[in-house]
């Protein structure tokens, strides 16, 4: 009777990434493992985050006639449990994230947006990373403690305005000094570029 021999190069490919996957998958990995090959799309700058010139935002401004702010009523969650109301940051241009653990392209660009805070966060820019995560607060903090993210990071106390719904995750807004959205995008892209930098020092000067 003749034995057969199974060896690795027998295995299909399709096979030996369903495996691989698999593996990913059922020890919480998979988030990260299509982070990273995302954020390596990043890196070649095919997915800048674009923006309006400064200039046709102020004007936008002078002829608004109306003075509701964005988010009015709505209330954050700090990481150490301090609650924040978001027009308590009218006056200052807000770099506003939604995000979430579980989204690999939120975590594909995370690391890019820690850099633009890096060059740019100050009392006049803040920086609202918003995780929209179901459950405890402890997985967002552990997440944003193991990455070494110094940037502030929120959850929702209350119910999410209608102006910051979005059908997809990440979505970026950047809203001016005057409570307006100015700029929004859907879906991952490099913020950490001379055109978004110098548009958030604009607005805040």
């Amino acid at each position: 009777m003749s034995k057969v021999k199974l060896s690795f190069k027998t295995i299909p490919g399709w096979a030996v990434m369903l495996i691989i996957f698999g593996l990913l998958y059922a020890t919480g990995l998979h988030t990260e493992a299509i982070g990273q090959v995302q954020r390596l799309l990043l890196a070649t700058g095919i997915r800048k985050a674009e923006v309006p010139s400064a200039e046709s935002v102020t004007s936008q401004a002078a002829a608004s006639e109306t003075n509701d702010i964005v988010g009015a009523g709505f209330k954050m969650v700090d990481m150490e449990g301090k609650t924040l109301a978001f027009e308590s940051l009218k006056g200052k241009v807000i770099f506003m994230n939604i995000w979430a653990t579980w989204c690999p392209p939120c975590v594909a660009e995370m690391p890019n947006i820690q850099s633009l805070y890096d060059k740019v966060g100050s009392d006049k820019i803040a920086f609202v990373m918003l995780s929209v995560d179901q459950g405890s607060m402890k997985k967002v903090k552990k997440f944003v403690d193991r990455k070494g993210f110094t940037f502030p990071v929120y959850m929702p106390a209350s119910q999410l305005p209608e102006e910051f719904y979005t059908q997809a995750i990440p979505t970026t807004f950047i809203i001016s000094p005057e409570g307006k959205i100015v700029a929004r995008q859907e879906g991952m892209a490099e913020y950490d570029t001379k055109e978004v930098r110098d548009f958030l020092e604009d607005l805040a000067n």
